[in-house]
């Protein structure tokens, strides 16, 4: 494997707001990892990414067991760089395709 782009997003435990689906309610944050390859097309989709999580787009509160808390969102992310795509890792020759698209 090459050069790998890794990202940390350190979401931090809060209340939802207004336009969350359950407003004022405490949710959980987390760590939450991302990879992409460090060359010119995985620099092009990191940016489209910053963007994303820039404009609120990267994660989302949803309930689990009764307990609010962050997840990604709807926009995929590599969370592994190996186990392939069952596994959200690498080998995946689309994802950085299908990610832009999404994008």
């Amino acid at each position: 494997r090459g050069t790998t782009l890794r990202w940390l997003f350190k979401m931090l435990s809060s209340c939802s707001k207004a336009s969350d689906p359950r407003p004022g309610q405490p949710y959980k944050g987390g760590n939450f990892h991302a990879f992409l390859p460090d060359n010119r097309e995985g620099q092009k989709t990191a940016m489209l990414l910053k963007k994303a999580f820039e404009h609120g787009l990267t994660f989302q509160i949803k309930s689990c067991n009764g307990e609010e808390r962050v997840t990604w969102g709807l926009i995929p992310h590599k969370t592994s760089w190996d186990g392939g795509k069952a596994r959200n890792g690498y080998p995946d020759a689309q994802y950085l395709r299908e990610v832009c698209t999404v994008l």
